[in-house]
């Protein structure tokens, strides 16, 4: 029954987000309207969420008709403080979402209320602890923009029409609520625009099954991690899987990553207040992960989970403190500068903890090419770091359709040995894409948990001295024998029936001579 509800819930939801698409559709490109509804749904989330913790407190202490969008704004100064300690923000009851929406059709500029609340919003964190997680968080909506039309008149009715669209959205009271409403209209938005988007879109949206196989992989054994951690963390996907799986409580001290790309990392930041996590349990950072590193003071971390950009340009052994960094020096060489996926695996394995585990999409080059990843994948088999090569399915991610492969990494292994997981036939057709099933993840992670030392054509735990023979390579074909689907051919049989052709073929030409010089003859 609850599952029926749920999907009642999602589907409500994701009607009213295509019913958005729709009345917009022609006005706003695509992705740009991702972001201008991402960022309205995160204004109603934190109106919502101020409004219902300041009206629960008013509420226990007796006062059960006090609501505080109804307050006068020279009111609720006395409690700007004190919020801003608890909550990391604070927004006076004239600019909340739920009163600007009402007021926003006879509102001439509308335009100009907005801009004056989302700055007000982000300076209400400053000076606090909350102030990176707040600051530049609207910066993508940008409601003077032509985009949206012409002329002002133009722009605001079509901001009218994305505030009612929000306001629409059956989002309930985010705790009452079966589904996990503001963070699943999150994922549908990123997911509709990943796949329509192609590369532009989403490049760093991780789909949500390969999210899910990846954070089981780290969590084998655990109920709760210290902190979890994406050196290329995009949208957040990935960090969050953490709180869906564990319970947001059983991640102690929260979610760390950090993103290149300032309007994902804008994004990200949304998502984790969207999923209902508090400003002082995640810490985003904005920057190059492999030259400008942001979480020196919080590494090791217990669990580590990543989707990194394949093959993309870095510094390597142009920059020279990188070769003395001690993320990359044990290996003795870098990543090559046109192929920083290794780069990522050092600085990955450098801040995991002993008892942590790391689990990381790669590109399958990166198993067998020569060279400076060669010496990297002898580093990382000599000192027994990797745990397990998985090979996924082709067609999984948005924007490419390369088959890529997931590198498992433990620093305190019980054998000297490394499992090899042949998953490329573990999907289902959808539309034009392959999907991971809940049955598919699960005989990937119970074959990764059980470590068996062979299962015919879809495993094998090999030693690293075979590996260190095999030059090296962590190809998953290398070591899993490919099941031969061919018919097999009764060579026989097949010799008889070609007899029997040929026999036929004969008596036929015979035949047909025949009745030529018939032909001939009457003639």
């Amino acid at each position: 029954m609850a599952d029926t509800k749920k999907e009642q819930e999602r589907t409500e939801l994701h009607r009213t987000i295509w019913n958005i698409a729709n009345d917009l559709r022609g006005s706003v490109d695509g992705w740009d309207f991702k972001q201008y509804v991402l960022c309205m749904l995160f204004y109603r989330y934190i109106s919502e969420n101020i409004t219902t913790y300041i009206n629960n407190g008013e509420h226990e202490a007796g006062n059960v008709e006090f609501d505080y969008a109804k307050l006068q704004d020279n009111d609720a100064e006395q409690a700007r403080e004190d919020l801003v300690k608890t909550k990391g923000f604070f927004i006076l009851p004239g600019e909340l979402f739920q009163n600007v929406q009402k007021r926003a059709d006879k509102d001439e500029n509308l335009n100009e209320t907005l801009e004056k609340t989302f700055k007000n919003i982000e300076a209400s964190a400053q000076g606090s602890e909350s102030e990176s997680n707040f600051k530049g968080l609207f910066d993508d909506i940008d409601v003077n923009s032509n985009k949206l039309g012409g002329t002002v008149a133009k722009r605001n009715e079509r901001l009218v029409k994305l505030l009612n669209g929000v306001s629409e959205m059956k989002l309930g009271d985010y705790k009452d609520n079966t589904i996990d409403a503001f963070g699943d209209a999150y994922e549908f938005l990123m997911g509709m625009y990943a796949s329509g988007a192609g590369k532009s879109g989403g490049e760093f949206f991780t789909p949500q099954e390969v999210s899910e196989l990846l954070t089981r992989l780290t969590l084998v054994g655990k109920t709760e991690v210290n902190k979890v951690y994406d050196p290329a963390c995009g949208s957040g996907s990935l960090l969050l899987k953490f709180a869906k799986i564990l319970g947001k409580e059983n991640v102690r001290q929260g979610f760390f990553g950090q993103e290149i790309n300032i309007t994902t990392y804008n994004l990200c930041r949304i998502n984790m207040f969207l999923h209902d996590i508090d400003y002082d349990k995640f810490d985003i950072a904005h920057g190059d992960t492999l030259t400008e590193p942001q979480h020196w003071d919080d590494e090791p971390f217990e669990a580590i989970v990543s989707n990194p950009p394949y093959s993309i340009k870095w510094d390597g052994k142009d920059n020279p403190l990188l070769i003395n960094d001690p993320r990359f020096s044990p290996a003795g060489v870098l990543a090559p500068k046109s192929k920083a996926d290794l780069a990522f695996i050092m600085h990955s394995l450098s801040w995991l903890a002993t008892n942590g585990t790391a689990a990381i999409v790669c590109f399958p080059g990166v198993m067998y090419r020569g060279g400076a990843e060669k010496k990297i994948r002898k580093y990382l088999i000599d000192n027994n770091y990797v745990d397990c090569i998985i090979q996924l399915p082709d067609n999984l991610f948005y924007g490419t359709s390369i088959a890529t492969c997931i590198m498992v990494l433990k620093k305190s292994k019980s054998e000297n040995k490394t499992l090899f997981i042949d998953a490329s036939k573990e999907c289902v057709k959808v539309t034009n894409s392959n999907k991971l099933t809940d049955e598919n993840i699960e005989k990937i992670v119970t074959t990764f948990t059980e470590r068996k030392e062979k299962i015919e054509y879809f495993s094998c735990l090999v030693d690293n001295e075979k590996i260190e023979k095999q030059d090296y390579n962590l190809s998953v074909s290398t070591y899993v024998e490919q099941e031969d689907t061919r018919e097999v051919i009764d060579i026989t049989e097949l010799n008889a029936k070609i007899e029997k052709i040929v026999a036929r073929e004969n008596i036929l030409r015979e035949e047909i001579a025949t009745t030529i010089a018939e032909i001939e003859g009457a003639e």
